[in-house]
């Protein structure tokens, strides 16, 4: 009812959005506008919605599976990053800096270069001016940036909630229409149920297809060991198996679009969660961190945990957000991509083979 309500309060403001949007592409196409080519192989992932539809779990999952073969980086534009310009990531870097999604995969990938920058063409000269021998830039959330011609597009969409199914802004969700899917090389529709039915995949795949031609594949995630996010502070461990015999509670806390399938998850290993949400990339506060304690006071079991996302990690690891006493208690839920159907090795080969064909440096 609420989204109803919205797309038709918006309806107006969404048809000059699409008007707007839509001349851009066109002049792209027409190449009235023109788009640059760049000395390396890049690859961009993006999505046609705001937000939510698993950009960078899908970059880590194709930086893990090219690192040991190709020279890559990873350049995103640092959303609500609190500095300007181009920044590479090191060892004294912080979300703060260069965004908490990027912070999140340079823990992960201390050794590949992660930089950041609003301009992306300045942002790829960066860093092939400091790694001339770079084989690919993967390119994280560059679905609309037309003014660097991508090598290899990969469009997501979310399994719950598909472009195809959706508005333009502000009624509804999608950045541009759905006909800019056709820009892509290959769709990925994440999240998905990991027992997911042919029959659903053939339906989807139908809907979410651009053209013939378009390969579609379908992603879900892989929960994997609850870690600790303060290595230092805590000899605590909590296992999955260690939460369900011990039906210890959780509270979880996220500051990410969809928390569903996270909660989902641990229901398997706990009958007692209790949520505290926040806003998308929400920058914790002292006073976040107080009602944090607070709802984690008030939880009467004494086998208990905080559980939060790797992307809160990424903001709430910062120096003096957390107190003491409660470093001892957060834990993260690591996650990774798993392409279902029998796929992934056919998903992975399209990568490599197109890194392998089109770098330079090989």
């Amino acid at each position: 009812m609420k989204k109803t309500i919205r797309y038709v309060l918006f309806l107006p403001f969404s048809i000059l959005y699409g008007i707007v949007t839509g001349i851009r592409n066109w002049l792209y196409d027409i190449e009235i506008l023109s788009a640059e080519e760049k000395k390396t192989t890049t690859i961009s992932i993006g999505n046609l919605t705001v937000g939510g539809t698993g950009k960078t779990p899908h970059v880590e999952f194709i930086l893990s599976e090219l690192q040991s073969l190709f020279q890559v980086a990873m350049l995103s534009r640092g959303y609500k990053r609190k500095t300007k310009g181009f920044i590479l990531a090191d060892e004294t870097t912080d979300s703060l800096q260069i965004g908490d999604e990027p912070f999140q995969v340079f823990r992960k990938f201390s050794d590949i270069p992660v930089a950041v920058c609003e301009n992306r063409s300045k942002g790829i000269d960066q860093l092939l001016n400091l790694y001339p021998n770079l084989d690919a830039i993967i390119l994280d959330d560059a679905f609309q940036h037309r003014k660097v011609r991508s090598g290899l597009s990969i469009l997501l969409t979310d399994y719950n909630r598909l472009h195809t199914r959706d508005s333009l802004l502000p009624g509804g969700n999608l950045r541009e229409s759905k006909k800019g899917s056709r820009r892509a090389d290959i769709v990925i529709v994440t999240k998905c149920p990991s027992k997911m039915t042919p029959i659903d995949m053939r339906l989807i795949e139908n809907e979410v297809r651009p053209t013939f031609y378009h390969p579609v594949f379908f992603s879900t995630y892989v929960y994997d060991e609850p870690l600790p996010l303060f290595m230092h502070d805590t000899q605590e461990n909590w296992l999955l198996g260690k939460i369900k015999k011990k039906n210890a509670s959780i509270l979880l806390v996220t500051g990410i679009v969809s928390p569903g399938m996270i909660t989902t998850f641990l229901t398997n290993y706990s009958t007692d969660i209790r949520s505290l949400h926040f806003r998308d990339h929400h920058d914790f506060t002292p006073k976040d961190i107080t009602l944090i304690e607070k709802k984690f006071h008030e939880i009467e079991n004494p086998e208990k945990l905080i559980m939060v996302t790797e992307k809160d990690a990424a903001r709430l690891i910062k120096d003096n957000v957390v107190s003491g006493p409660l470093k001892y208690h957060i834990f993260v839920l690591p996650i990774r991509v798993e392409i279902l159907n029998n796929k992934e090795t056919a998903f992975i080969k399209k990568i490599t083979d197109y890194v392998a064909k089109n770098s330079g440096n090989r």
